[in-house]
């Protein structure tokens, strides 16, 4: 390409899910102009050398899309129970965590010493929430459910959905469990820990030095819970999770400089880490607290997304594991479908080679029978010869 062509700056290159031939000559890189061009991953029919499947757990039944028409679809209203089903444990699994973390927050959290010398770096104002409690659940768990929702109506894949919606819920559940049994551990107490123990002013230690709190119980229990962040690791938690997924389906990692594609991806993580700034700003959270919360969350979040997806890296990081096992079932049913068919042949032919050769044999005793009875003179010519 010349040099003065400029197109490739203002076009992005469209892609596909699955590699293609190994063939260079063969591939076909098809441009589109325009920004919109960056969405298409998210909204494109999977792709594999013109034929694509999604198959039912425990069947073989393949529904082929040539040229990007849906021949047969999996949803959520067809095949939803059957692969509920199939992760039943995992949902039990899911309940019996959300009933530690019911427990977690329940139980008093350990009441460390706190001296007179600790109140120096303990007295920031006790403010309100910029992110409320409630908020949480709706931008780490609501929001991500929700593109996973606008995923599945256009691409009709209810294994991606399911897959998505209970690693969401997987990484999310085991970060609080991990961050509220840590919290009840150590016990430290917030910045603002001064005026919820002592909210008029008054300072009051026993004969050890250990503070004497005459303030709300439930307020001071609440003080002892700075390490980790809540609010940081269930954020990355939710908003990591999206941000693989993202980067999964729009192939981020794809080796072709879109950079617009990774700065949709970090947005989720820019979200996360605005809300861990403001647990700073409101003196509810020392920064170490944040940045062990921040980091719990994304690496359960990885670990979760691993579960059910292959690497966004990867070259099919797109789709779920779910997909390449049954796909494998499909064409190892189909290869043992081909075996006895061609087993089935091959008894047929060995059964008519038999039979020619059982023909040629008694063809061959008809003759050899035939033969014999002319092959020389008799007795009563031999008599008359000497006579």
């Amino acid at each position: 390409m010349p040099w003065w062509d400029l197109r490739s700056v203002f076009v992005f290159k469209n892609f596909r899910c699955f590699s293609q031939s190994q063939n260079g000559l063969s591939q076909r890189l098809e441009t589109s102009a325009g920004f919109s061009q960056l969405f298409r991953p998210l909204i494109a029919h999977k792709k594999h050398q013109g034929r694509m499947r999604d198959a039912q757990p425990g069947s073989h039944t393949v529904s082929v899309r040539s040229h990007g028409v849906t021949v047969a679809s999996y949803t959520v209203r067809s095949h939803g129970i059957t692969v509920a089903r199939t992760h039943l444990n995992d949902w039990l699994i899911l309940i019996l965590l959300l009933g530690i973390v019911v427990l977690l927050n329940a139980i008093h959290p350990f009441y460390r010493f706190v001296g007179k010398d600790m109140m120096e770096d303990l007295k920031y104002p006790l403010k309100s929430n910029t992110v409320p409690i409630w908020a949480v659940p709706v931008y780490a768990v609501l929001l991500p459910m929700v593109v996973f929702l606008l995923l599945y109506f256009r691409r009709r894949d209810v294994y991606d959905l399911h897959h998505a919606i209970l690693g969401l819920l997987f990484s999310v559940v085991v970060t609080a469990v991990i961050t509220d049994a840590i919290k009840d551990a150590v016990g430290r107490p917030r910045p603002d820990f001064f005026w919820r123990c002592f909210p008029d002013g008054k300072e009051v230690y026993d004969k050890w030095g250990d503070v004497v709190c005459h303030g709300d119980k439930n307020v001071v229990r609440e003080g002892h819970k700075s390490f980790p962040s809540g609010h940081t690791s269930l954020s990355f938690a939710g908003l990591g999770f999206l941000s693989l997924y993202l980067s999964g389906k729009l192939q981020v990692f794809d080796c072709r400089g879109h950079v617009a594609k990774l700065c949709l991806v970090l947005l989720p993580l820019l979200l996360a880490s605005l809300v861990a700034i403001s647990r700073v700003d409101d003196y509810w959270h020392h920064w170490q607290d944040v940045f062990a919360g921040g980091l719990i969350g994304l690496v359960v979040a990885a670990l979760c997304y691993l579960q059910f997806f292959p690497p966004p890296y990867n070259d099919q990081g797109c789709e779920t594991y779910a997909y390449f096992r049954m796909l494998e079932e499909s064409q190892g049913t189909s290869l043992a479908a081909n075996g006895e068919n061609a087993n089935a042949n091959n008894t047929c032919n060995a059964e008519v080679q038999i039979e020619s050769q059982q023909n040629n044999r008694n063809n061959n005793t008809f003759t050899g029978i035939s033969l014999s009875g002319n092959s020389g003179p008799t007795v009563e010519d031999l008599e008359s010869g000497r006579r």
